[in-house]
């Protein structure tokens, strides 16, 4: 429920701030207290609430695979084993299905991302004020809680995604492999540089896409979630339980479509010039 200090631009503004840590102009260090603030900090200033949201999540996602694999059983099983191992079996069969190439790597990779991302999306489910109320009530000012609904969490991992795409291409193909994939394909060597422009553009693009189509869809998400907030209290359920049921669609789903890119990206990165 938005608070009645507040207009509802203020509570949409103050909902989807940051709380950002960063060198002010004066040359202080310390957390931005406005949006000009944070602006003014720059390209260096850290997001806390998605550091601190991001690593939380990660945090449980291991502990709690860390603690089946302690008790897992030959046995009859628990319902948190089998749930656990539905879920691997499940992105096992993805990367079957979509991997050609042969590395002990992506599997782990495509689970980390699933079930990491799903969590991140998952707390998009937790009431939009109760989150910067307990934050008020320790004298932080802003804190979001969705990582996925901040720019940076989407671009830092398909960042990281596109990495492993370069160090792949040249790992199979060599550094003379992949100059020729990037300057050759696809009109031949007598259009080099559009070739290579080309190529670049196309490399980028899939993991800019990568990025966005996460960061898109629930920063949306989060914001129409803000938005029935600001709506009288009679109004709010109505709007607010059918959005969220929908919502509970959308979680899993961007979890599931950015692993199977992923996947597909590096299974391209994996083959050589005979299979294209």
């Amino acid at each position: 429920m938005a608070s009645e200090q507040l207009t509802s631009q203020d509570y949409i503004r103050h909902h989807l701030q940051n709380l950002t840590y960063g060198e002010h102009p004066d040359g202080s260090w310390g957390f931005a207290h406005s949006a000009q603030e944070a602006a003014d900090m720059g390209f260096w200033a850290i997001h806390v609430d998605t550091m601190f949201f991001s690593i939380l999540t990660a945090v449980l996602f291991l502990g709690l695979f860390k603690l089946v694999v302690n008790r897992v059983t030959s046995g009859q099983p628990g319902g948190l084993q089998n749930f656990v191992e539905t879920i691997v079996e499940f992105v096992d069969t993805q990367v079957r299905d979509s991997f050609h190439g042969k590395s002990p790597l992506i599997a782990p990779l495509a689970l980390t991302i699933m079930v990491w991302i799903f969590l991140m999306n998952l707390l998009d489910l937790v009431p939009v004020d109760w989150v910067p109320q307990l934050a008020a009530a320790m004298g932080i000012e802003y804190l979001r809680i969705v990582p996925t609904a901040d720019i940076n969490a989407p671009i830092g991992m398909a960042i990281g995604v596109f990495f492993l795409i370069l160090f792949y291409n040249i790992k199979i193909k060599g550094v003379v492999g992949f100059t020729k994939e990037m300057t050759l394909h696809p009109f031949g060597k007598w259009l080099m540089p559009f070739n290579l422009l080309l190529e670049t553009v196309t490399l980028v693009a899939k993991n800019v896409s990568l990025a966005m189509r996460l960061f898109g869809n629930l920063y949306a998400a989060e914001l129409i979630f803000v938005l029935i907030a600001t709506v009288p209290f009679w109004a709010q359920w109505t709007l607010h339980v059918p959005w969220a049921i929908y919502h509970i669609l959308v979680v899993p789903l961007q979890a599931f479509i950015f692993m199977v890119l992923t996947i597909v990206y590096l299974s391209m990165a994996h083959e050589t010039e005979e299979e294209h």
